[in-house]
């Protein structure tokens, strides 16, 4: 849950999350639908999927693996989070590499090139990797900082490079990012007798939306509008009250209280709630 997600956003979510599935063999007979529903808002929901794959593994093991190899052939678990299970869960010498780790290693060789993972090797302390993944992760979290480093604070300033140069700002070089992509859809509100009409989630596989206007579908006022971004795509959502005779193919009717019940997109959330003003 962490990945890509701020740990003060984790909390609520990691804690109802073990109070729904407190071991790997509930997560694993858990449905996907359960699984999605419970990660709402989180979102880059492949990793809940590959969680209830490893956890179907890990169940079918009889334990969590105890070496790196067997770590990092779960599901969905890369090099960082492999190197960090084993070495904070078993003190195995393995270095974590994040973007933290990166950022530390380059300012201190003054370098962008540099092989990151070799000197994250050098540095690692074996006789308690655990520690010493931890503490340069926090390093760089705390005072090697993207932007305005805390090189006064820093204990291992006397040995960075780029500190000595006074080029922090500069290493590592900032990249690109991927041109914004302005797009407008429009959502419809169809609701009859206490049920309402969805369609399946084109935006987040797994997850149900507001449908979009289709044949068969009559617009009867606008109620609203909102803004939503995902990535680099950044949406402006027109919501209408509608009504239809007809149930598109792959659509469903689900009584509106049970909308918790399910993995309801972000977007369908907010337009409901654009509906209710």
């Amino acid at each position: 849950m962490l990945q890509q997600t701020r740990v003060s956003a984790v909390i609520p979510y990691f804690e109802k999350f073990l109070t729904r599935f407190p071991d790997p063999a509930t997560l694993a007979r858990a449905p996907e639908e359960d699984v999605l529903t419970m990660w709402s808002g989180l979102g880059y929901y492949s990793r809940a999927r590959n969680l209830r794959k490893a956890a179907s593994e890990v169940a079918a093991l009889g334990e969590f693996p105890r070496d790196y190899e067997s770590i990092r052939a779960l599901p969905g678990i890369g090099d960082y989070t492999a190197a960090a299970v084993a070495s904070i869960a078993f003190g195995l010498p393995h270095a974590v590499i994040d973007g933290n780790v990166k950022r530390v290693v380059a300012r201190l060789s003054n370098n962008d090139a540099v092989a990151t993972r070799e000197v994250a090797e050098q540095l690692l302390d074996r006789r308690n990797p655990s520690r010493s993944n931890q503490a340069l992760m926090e390093l760089g979290a705390v005072v090697c900082l993207p932007r305005e480093p805390l090189c006064l604070s820093c204990p291992i300033a006397e040995h960075c490079e780029a500190h000595r140069r006074g080029s922090q700002n500069q290493v590592p070089a900032k990249r690109a990012k991927p041109a914004t992509v302005s797009l407008e859809h429009t959502l419809l509100v169809i609701r009859d007798r206490g049920r309402i009409l969805l369609a399946p989630g084109s935006r987040v596989h797994g997850f149900w939306d507001l449908p979009e206007p289709f044949k068969g579908a009559s617009l009867i006022r606008r109620v609203g509008e909102f803004r939503h971004s995902i990535l680099n795509r950044r949406y402006m959502f027109i919501v209408w009250e509608a009504r239809t005779r007809i149930t598109p193919v792959g659509f469903t009717w689900l009584r509106e209280k049970s909308l918790h019940e399910i993995p309801l997109s972000t977007a369908a959330k907010k337009g409901l709630s654009c509906f209710k003003k």
